[in-house]
């Protein structure tokens, strides 16, 4: 079978590979339908942060269709189509225990400590698994997981009924985070990006209005209301630096984007403010509702992706992708109808 295969940093491979062997208990085989390029599989590509082991199959949001069953395997029957979790949590640390299996002691990510979807197939434990609607077009079941995490971190900032909330960053967490705000929460929602085509087309979805990281036009576009809440999904230091310093007292600032270099600010700003800063890692329980909300979020979601034809334009994706050169929140592959 053909898959993409990350060797090492800067060093990604299409190659043909043994198809997975039959599952062992507890496991399913997928052909893979459709898989989605993350941002965090562009920086581990770029840094290398991440390799566990080389090579390695990359890709951690997939749909695919059942081929085979392991043994113990009682939720699913051969031929059901499928989105996969991107989490490998163990289940017996004590976070696990506590249910909070996104901050797993030993958590580990599909496409990193085992082979990911973007393959022809893949071998997966079927406790990741949820089922979609078989109508659902496979390029929109591959976002079951970026949703998820989106809903995670709205949920995680819970800004009250009426209230503002900025979205800093329009790519694929920030777009889904200002979807999900537009359909499950009733304040104005407010969009900034460097990308202005990438932000009008995030507004056009979403109804959003668009705006800088500047209290004069936040306050113009709120008619002065107060910003109090705000979700950063650049992981830009700058960007969060300027957040913080947007928002008035008694709100919260959501962090869901993968950072690169430390925070240099006033504490103080926090305690005098009573502002928190809240940590967002992928997500927790939200994959079923985030894969049920798919059909009816489907005509959105279609607005959002971009779609390569196969796995072999897979490398040049990632390198016109790091250079910026995309509009679209997601690029999708299309592996297998």
């Amino acid at each position: 079978m053909k898959a993409v295969r990350l060797h090492d940093a800067n060093d990604l491979r299409v190659e043909e590979m043994a198809s997975p062997s039959s599952p062992p208990a507890g496991f399913v085989n997928l052909q893979v339908r459709a898989a989605g390029i993350c941002g965090s599989d562009l920086h581990n590509y770029r840094t290398g942060q991440w390799i566990s082991r080389r090579p390695s199959t990359a890709g951690h949001e997939f749909c695919g269709r059942i081929t085979a069953i392991g043994d113990g395997v009682s939720d699913f029957a051969i031929g059901d189509v499928v989105s996969s979790d991107s989490r490998m949590w163990c289940g017996l640390c004590p976070a696990c225990s506590s249910g909070r299996t996104n901050v797993c002691e030993n958590l580990g990510f599909v496409g990193e400590v085992c082979d990911g979807g973007f393959a022809d197939e893949v071998q997966v434990p079927a406790k990741l698994l949820v089922g979609h609607d078989p109508q659902l077009s496979p390029h929109i079941a591959a976002m079951a997981e970026p949703l998820a995490v989106a809903l995670h971190a709205v949920r995680r900032l819970a800004v009250p009924r009426g209230e503002p909330v900025l979205v800093v960053g329009c790519g694929t967490i920030g777009g889904l985070s200002a979807l999900i705000l537009s359909r499950l929460h009733d304040g104005p929602v407010l969009l900034a990006d460097l990308n202005a085509e990438r932000a009008r087309r995030v507004s056009d979805v979403t109804g959003g209005k668009i705006v800088t990281l500047d209290k004069a036009v936040i306050d113009a576009a709120l008619s002065g209301d107060r910003l109090r809440y705000a979700l950063d999904a650049t992981g830009s230091i700058q960007a969060i630096a300027r957040a913080v310093g947007l928002l008035s007292g008694g709100g919260g600032l959501a962090l869901v984007g993968i950072s690169h270099g430390k925070l240099d600010f006033d504490p103080n700003i926090l305690v005098e403010r009573e502002i928190s800063l809240i940590g967002c890692h992928a997500f927790c329980d939200e994959l079923p509702e985030a894969t049920a909300l798919l059909t009816e979020l489907a005509p959105a979601l279609q607005r959002f992706i971009e779609v390569l034809p196969s796995l072999d334009d897979v490398p040049a994706a990632y390198d016109r992708l790091l250079r910026g050169e995309s509009s679209a929140l997601k690029t999708i592959i299309d592996v297998s109808k």
